[in-house]
Protein backbone atom coordinates (compact mmCIF):
# COMPACT_ATOMS: atom_id res chain seq x y z
CA UNK A 1 0.00 0.00 0.00
CA UNK A 2 3.03 2.48 0.03
CA UNK A 3 4.38 4.16 -2.94
CA UNK A 4 7.64 4.74 -2.34
CA UNK A 5 9.12 8.71 -2.11
CA UNK A 6 5.61 9.77 -3.32
CA UNK A 7 3.65 10.18 -0.15
CA UNK A 8 0.99 12.20 -2.40
CA UNK A 9 0.12 9.31 -4.53
CA UNK A 10 -1.31 7.01 -1.86
CA UNK A 11 -4.90 8.86 -1.90
CA UNK A 12 -4.90 8.15 -5.95
CA UNK A 13 -3.66 4.46 -5.56
CA UNK A 14 -6.35 3.73 -2.59
CA UNK A 15 -9.14 4.66 -5.27
CA UNK A 16 -7.83 2.80 -7.73
CA UNK A 17 -8.20 -0.41 -5.28
CA UNK A 18 -11.10 0.78 -4.30
CA UNK A 19 -12.95 0.78 -7.83
CA UNK A 20 -11.21 -2.74 -8.45
CA UNK A 21 -12.90 -3.48 -5.62
CA UNK A 22 -16.34 -2.26 -6.73
CA UNK A 23 -15.44 -4.17 -10.10
CA UNK A 24 -15.06 -7.27 -8.66
CA UNK A 25 -17.75 -7.35 -5.84
CA UNK A 26 -19.69 -9.88 -7.79
CA UNK A 27 -17.58 -12.35 -6.47
CA UNK A 28 -17.34 -11.86 -3.07
CA UNK A 29 -19.25 -13.99 0.01
CA UNK A 30 -22.32 -12.00 1.34
CA UNK A 31 -20.41 -12.48 4.59
CA UNK A 32 -16.52 -12.41 4.27
CA UNK A 33 -14.90 -14.73 6.58
CA UNK A 34 -11.33 -12.59 6.22
CA UNK A 35 -10.02 -9.58 5.05
CA UNK A 36 -5.76 -8.90 5.12
CA UNK A 37 -4.38 -5.70 4.56
CA UNK A 38 -0.67 -6.87 3.69
CA UNK A 39 2.02 -7.83 1.37
CA UNK A 40 4.05 -4.88 1.85
CA UNK A 41 3.89 -2.00 4.34
CA UNK A 42 0.25 -0.30 4.54
CA UNK A 43 0.99 1.46 7.45
CA UNK A 44 3.08 3.93 5.55
CA UNK A 45 0.40 5.07 3.96
CA UNK A 46 -1.16 8.78 4.07
CA UNK A 47 -3.23 7.92 7.26
CA UNK A 48 -6.22 9.69 5.55
CA UNK A 49 -5.63 7.51 2.61
CA UNK A 50 -5.57 4.53 4.66
CA UNK A 51 -8.85 5.52 6.75
CA UNK A 52 -10.43 6.12 3.19
CA UNK A 53 -9.77 2.56 2.25
CA UNK A 54 -10.30 0.87 5.63
CA UNK A 55 -14.05 2.33 6.35
CA UNK A 56 -14.87 1.11 2.37
CA UNK A 57 -13.44 -2.61 2.70
CA UNK A 58 -16.96 -4.63 3.64
CA UNK A 59 -17.20 -6.05 6.70
CA UNK A 60 -15.24 -9.99 7.97
CA UNK A 61 -15.33 -12.02 10.81
CA UNK A 62 -11.25 -11.01 10.61
CA UNK A 63 -9.68 -8.08 9.63
CA UNK A 64 -5.79 -8.33 9.65
CA UNK A 65 -3.35 -5.51 9.09
CA UNK A 66 0.43 -5.73 8.66
CA UNK A 67 2.45 -3.42 10.35
CA UNK A 68 6.06 -2.21 10.66
CA UNK A 69 6.56 -1.48 14.26
CA UNK A 70 7.88 1.81 13.65
CA UNK A 71 4.78 3.11 12.36
CA UNK A 72 2.72 2.29 15.27
CA UNK A 73 1.85 5.03 16.79
CA UNK A 74 -1.10 5.71 19.60
CA UNK A 75 -2.76 7.45 16.55
CA UNK A 76 -2.22 4.78 13.97
CA UNK A 77 -4.01 2.27 16.62
CA UNK A 78 -6.85 4.61 17.10
CA UNK A 79 -6.65 4.44 13.30
CA UNK A 80 -7.32 0.90 13.06
CA UNK A 81 -9.44 0.15 16.06
CA UNK A 82 -12.25 2.51 14.80
CA UNK A 83 -12.12 0.92 11.51
CA UNK A 84 -13.13 -2.57 12.10
CA UNK A 85 -9.80 -3.69 12.09
CA UNK A 86 -9.33 -6.65 14.97
CA UNK A 87 -6.07 -8.47 14.53
CA UNK A 88 -2.63 -6.72 13.86
CA UNK A 89 0.62 -8.37 12.18
CA UNK A 90 3.80 -6.67 13.29
CA UNK A 91 7.24 -7.56 11.44
CA UNK A 92 9.66 -8.12 14.18
CA UNK A 93 11.87 -10.32 12.15
CA UNK A 94 14.65 -10.89 14.95
CA UNK A 95 15.46 -8.84 18.39
CA UNK A 96 19.00 -9.03 17.59
CA UNK A 97 20.42 -5.37 16.09
CA UNK A 98 22.81 -6.80 14.28
CA UNK A 99 20.54 -9.21 12.19
CA UNK A 100 18.13 -6.96 11.89
CA UNK A 101 20.93 -4.77 10.15
CA UNK A 102 21.57 -7.67 7.73
CA UNK A 103 18.12 -7.44 6.77
CA UNK A 104 18.32 -4.09 6.35
CA UNK A 105 15.29 -3.51 8.49
CA UNK A 106 14.87 -0.32 10.36
CA UNK A 107 12.60 -1.02 13.19
CA UNK A 108 14.96 -1.59 16.48
CA UNK A 109 14.16 -4.52 18.76
CA UNK A 110 12.75 -1.56 21.41
CA UNK A 111 10.58 -0.15 18.53
CA UNK A 112 9.03 -3.61 18.28
CA UNK A 113 8.26 -3.66 22.11
CA UNK A 114 6.87 -0.42 21.94
CA UNK A 115 4.70 -0.84 19.50
CA UNK A 116 3.37 -4.23 20.92
CA UNK A 117 2.39 -2.27 23.73
CA UNK A 118 0.76 0.83 21.75
CA UNK A 119 -1.62 -1.80 20.17
CA UNK A 120 -2.16 -3.49 23.45
CA UNK A 121 -3.03 -0.28 25.32
CA UNK A 122 -5.43 0.54 22.24
CA UNK A 123 -7.47 -2.73 23.06
CA UNK A 124 -5.72 -5.03 20.53
CA UNK A 125 -5.91 -8.44 22.15
CA UNK A 126 -4.78 -10.61 18.58
CA UNK A 127 -1.33 -9.80 17.70
CA UNK A 128 1.02 -11.28 15.80
CA UNK A 129 4.36 -11.70 15.39
CA UNK A 130 6.29 -12.20 12.70
CA UNK A 131 10.04 -13.84 13.21
CA UNK A 132 12.17 -15.05 10.64
CA UNK A 133 14.96 -17.93 11.49
CA UNK A 134 18.48 -18.74 9.16
CA UNK A 135 19.70 -15.07 9.15
CA UNK A 136 23.29 -14.83 7.63
CA UNK A 137 25.54 -14.59 11.35
CA UNK A 138 22.83 -16.33 13.10
CA UNK A 139 23.55 -19.26 15.75
CA UNK A 140 21.18 -21.01 17.42
CA UNK A 141 21.51 -19.13 20.54
CA UNK A 142 20.74 -16.08 18.75
CA UNK A 143 17.11 -17.83 17.80
CA UNK A 144 16.72 -19.20 21.58
CA UNK A 145 17.06 -15.38 22.38
CA UNK A 146 14.63 -13.79 19.58
CA UNK A 147 11.61 -16.57 20.79
CA UNK A 148 12.51 -15.75 24.18
CA UNK A 149 12.09 -12.15 23.65
CA UNK A 150 8.83 -12.62 21.54
CA UNK A 151 7.34 -15.48 24.47
CA UNK A 152 8.15 -12.22 27.26
CA UNK A 153 5.42 -10.20 25.20
CA UNK A 154 2.59 -13.14 25.03
CA UNK A 155 1.60 -12.72 21.58
CA UNK A 156 -1.49 -14.67 20.64
CA UNK A 157 -0.50 -15.82 17.10
CA UNK A 158 3.54 -16.26 16.25
CA UNK A 159 5.00 -16.67 12.62
CA UNK A 160 8.34 -18.10 12.00
CA UNK A 161 9.50 -18.48 8.96
CA UNK A 162 12.76 -19.60 7.54
CA UNK A 163 14.37 -16.88 5.40
CA UNK A 164 14.19 -17.10 1.61
CA UNK A 165 16.77 -15.50 -0.84
CA UNK A 166 16.13 -14.93 -3.90
CA UNK A 167 18.64 -16.19 -5.95
CA UNK A 168 20.96 -13.41 -8.28
CA UNK A 169 19.92 -10.59 -5.87
CA UNK A 170 22.32 -8.36 -4.23
CA UNK A 171 21.29 -9.99 -1.18
CA UNK A 172 22.13 -13.28 -2.27
CA UNK A 173 25.75 -12.29 -3.69
CA UNK A 174 26.99 -10.37 -0.50
CA UNK A 175 25.86 -13.34 2.03
CA UNK A 176 26.22 -16.59 -0.61
CA UNK A 177 28.66 -18.70 2.01
CA UNK A 178 27.25 -17.81 5.01
CA UNK A 179 23.07 -18.73 3.33
CA UNK A 180 24.57 -22.13 2.19
CA UNK A 181 25.81 -22.32 5.84
CA UNK A 182 22.25 -21.64 6.96
CA UNK A 183 20.45 -23.80 4.88
CA UNK A 184 22.20 -26.52 6.67
CA UNK A 185 21.34 -25.61 9.68
CA UNK A 186 17.92 -24.92 8.90
CA UNK A 187 16.45 -28.05 9.78
CA UNK A 188 17.95 -27.80 13.35
CA UNK A 189 16.64 -24.46 13.50
CA UNK A 190 12.54 -25.16 12.74
CA UNK A 191 12.78 -28.20 15.26
CA UNK A 192 14.24 -25.52 17.96
CA UNK A 193 11.37 -23.19 17.04
CA UNK A 194 8.45 -25.94 17.43
CA UNK A 195 10.03 -27.54 20.40
CA UNK A 196 10.35 -24.03 22.23
CA UNK A 197 7.06 -22.73 21.26
CA UNK A 198 4.76 -25.90 22.01
CA UNK A 199 6.56 -26.72 25.13
CA UNK A 200 5.25 -23.34 26.28
CA UNK A 201 1.82 -24.28 24.91
CA UNK A 202 1.05 -22.80 21.96
CA UNK A 203 -0.03 -24.60 19.24
CA UNK A 204 1.82 -25.93 15.93
CA UNK A 205 -1.32 -25.69 13.78
CA UNK A 206 0.29 -25.01 10.01
CA UNK A 207 4.07 -25.54 9.32
CA UNK A 208 5.13 -22.01 10.10
CA UNK A 209 2.35 -20.35 12.15
CA UNK A 210 1.72 -21.24 15.96
CA UNK A 211 -1.28 -19.38 18.46
CA UNK A 212 -1.62 -19.43 22.53
CA UNK A 213 -4.39 -22.27 23.28
CA UNK A 214 -7.45 -20.29 24.59
CA UNK A 215 -10.91 -20.68 24.80
CA UNK A 216 -11.57 -18.89 21.63
CA UNK A 217 -9.88 -20.04 18.25
CA UNK A 218 -6.93 -18.15 17.36
CA UNK A 219 -5.71 -19.13 14.69
CA UNK A 220 -5.35 -16.76 11.38
CA UNK A 221 -8.21 -17.14 9.49
CA UNK A 222 -6.23 -15.64 6.55
CA UNK A 223 -4.10 -19.02 6.91
CA UNK A 224 -6.87 -21.11 7.35
CA UNK A 225 -8.56 -20.32 4.07
CA UNK A 226 -5.18 -20.60 2.55
CA UNK A 227 -4.15 -23.89 3.19
CA UNK A 228 -7.25 -25.36 2.79
CA UNK A 229 -7.26 -24.03 -0.71
CA UNK A 230 -10.54 -21.53 -0.44
CA UNK A 231 -10.63 -19.06 -3.41
CA UNK A 232 -9.70 -15.84 -2.89
CA UNK A 233 -9.87 -12.38 -4.59
CA UNK A 234 -6.23 -9.95 -4.42
CA UNK A 235 -6.29 -6.49 -5.26
CA UNK A 236 -3.85 -4.13 -5.87
CA UNK A 237 -0.53 -3.99 -7.74
CA UNK A 238 0.75 -7.53 -8.20
CA UNK A 239 -2.46 -9.11 -6.66
CA UNK A 240 -3.33 -12.88 -6.91
CA UNK A 241 -6.87 -13.75 -6.58
CA UNK A 242 -7.83 -17.85 -7.65
CA UNK A 243 -11.57 -18.45 -8.05
CA UNK A 244 -12.78 -21.52 -9.14
CA UNK A 245 -10.66 -22.48 -12.25
CA UNK A 246 -9.05 -19.34 -12.25
CA UNK A 247 -6.13 -17.54 -11.38
CA UNK A 248 -5.01 -14.45 -12.31
CA UNK A 249 -2.05 -11.54 -11.42
CA UNK A 250 -2.43 -7.84 -11.57
CA UNK A 251 0.57 -6.78 -13.24
CA UNK A 252 3.24 -5.19 -11.29
CA UNK A 253 3.31 -1.68 -12.90
CA UNK A 254 1.29 0.71 -11.06
CA UNK A 255 0.88 3.25 -13.72
CA UNK A 256 -0.59 0.59 -15.74
CA UNK A 257 -2.93 -0.24 -12.38
CA UNK A 258 -3.63 3.56 -11.89
CA UNK A 259 -4.50 4.35 -15.27
CA UNK A 260 -6.52 0.96 -16.42
CA UNK A 261 -8.90 1.63 -13.01
CA UNK A 262 -9.57 5.09 -13.68
CA UNK A 263 -11.32 4.24 -16.52
CA UNK A 264 -12.83 1.89 -14.57
CA UNK A 265 -11.28 -0.51 -16.53
CA UNK A 266 -9.81 -4.07 -14.99
CA UNK A 267 -5.88 -3.53 -14.61
CA UNK A 268 -3.73 -5.67 -16.95
CA UNK A 269 -3.43 -9.05 -15.80
CA UNK A 270 -1.84 -12.10 -16.42
CA UNK A 271 -4.74 -15.11 -16.58
CA UNK A 272 -3.72 -18.33 -15.75
CA UNK A 273 -6.57 -21.14 -16.17
CA UNK A 274 -6.48 -24.33 -13.80
CA UNK A 275 -7.20 -27.83 -14.70
CA UNK A 276 -9.32 -29.42 -11.93
CA UNK A 277 -6.36 -31.79 -11.51
CA UNK A 278 -4.44 -28.61 -10.80
CA UNK A 279 -6.63 -27.72 -7.57
CA UNK A 280 -6.73 -30.91 -6.33
CA UNK A 281 -2.96 -31.34 -6.12
CA UNK A 282 -2.69 -28.15 -4.37
CA UNK A 283 -5.35 -29.00 -2.06
CA UNK A 284 -3.31 -31.64 -0.90
CA UNK A 285 0.02 -29.90 -0.80
CA UNK A 286 -1.46 -26.63 1.21
CA UNK A 287 -3.70 -29.25 3.68
CA UNK A 288 -1.24 -31.49 4.82
CA UNK A 289 0.40 -28.34 6.12
CA UNK A 290 -1.92 -28.07 8.87
CA UNK A 291 -2.29 -30.00 11.79
CA UNK A 292 -5.74 -31.57 11.57
CA UNK A 293 -6.60 -34.68 9.61
CA UNK A 294 -7.03 -33.75 5.60
CA UNK A 295 -10.27 -35.50 4.24
CA UNK A 296 -9.09 -37.42 1.29
CA UNK A 297 -12.89 -37.58 -0.64
CA UNK A 298 -12.74 -36.54 -4.09
CA UNK A 299 -8.95 -35.63 -4.02
CA UNK A 300 -7.53 -39.28 -3.91
CA UNK A 301 -7.00 -39.08 -8.02
CA UNK A 302 -4.15 -36.53 -7.04
CA UNK A 303 -2.85 -38.64 -4.07
CA UNK A 304 -1.00 -41.96 -5.15
CA UNK A 305 -1.81 -44.84 -3.17
CA UNK A 306 1.48 -46.90 -2.92
CA UNK A 307 2.75 -43.79 -1.88
CA UNK A 308 0.48 -43.30 1.34
CA UNK A 309 1.11 -47.01 2.28
CA UNK A 310 5.12 -47.07 1.77
CA UNK A 311 4.72 -42.97 4.08
CA UNK A 312 2.62 -44.43 6.47
CA UNK A 313 4.99 -47.96 7.35
CA UNK A 314 7.99 -45.05 7.46
CA UNK A 315 5.90 -42.86 10.43
CA UNK A 316 5.72 -40.25 8.33
CA UNK A 317 2.19 -39.83 7.63
CA UNK A 318 -0.44 -41.10 9.40
CA UNK A 319 -4.20 -42.41 8.23
CA UNK A 320 -7.45 -42.84 9.76
CA UNK A 321 -10.59 -44.08 7.65
CA UNK A 322 -10.53 -41.47 4.48
CA UNK A 323 -8.19 -38.71 6.39
CA UNK A 324 -4.43 -37.93 6.10
CA UNK A 325 -2.01 -35.89 7.91
CA UNK A 326 1.70 -35.66 8.25
CA UNK A 327 3.22 -37.39 11.69
CA UNK A 328 4.94 -35.00 14.19
CA UNK A 329 8.49 -36.30 11.74
CA UNK A 330 6.85 -36.17 8.72
CA UNK A 331 6.01 -32.46 9.37
CA UNK A 332 9.71 -31.38 10.07
CA UNK A 333 10.41 -32.72 6.52
CA UNK A 334 6.96 -31.50 5.28
CA UNK A 335 7.23 -30.59 1.16
CA UNK A 336 9.54 -33.57 0.31
CA UNK A 337 6.64 -35.88 2.09
CA UNK A 338 4.26 -34.34 0.47
CA UNK A 339 5.35 -34.09 -2.89
CA UNK A 340 6.00 -37.74 -2.91
CA UNK A 341 2.26 -38.34 -2.13
CA UNK A 342 0.90 -37.05 -5.44
CA UNK A 343 0.55 -38.68 -8.69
Amino acid sequence: MTVVGRTGGHAEYVEAVLRELHLERQLLAPQLETIYLGGGTPTFTDPDALERLLEALPDAREVTVEANPETATPELAALLSRNRVNRVSLGAQSFNTSLLDVLERRARPEDVRRAFYVLRDAGFDNLNLDLIYGIPGQGAADLDRDLAEALSLAPEHLSCYELEAKPGTRFTHAHGDELARQAEAMETYFERVVETLTGVGYRWYETANFCREESRDLRSRHNLATWEGRDYLGLGVGAVSTVGLRRWRNRPSLPQYVEALSHAARPPRELEPLEPATRRAERVLLGLRLDEPLVVGDLASAIDAAAVERLVRLGLVERAGETLRLSERGRFLGGAVTAELLV
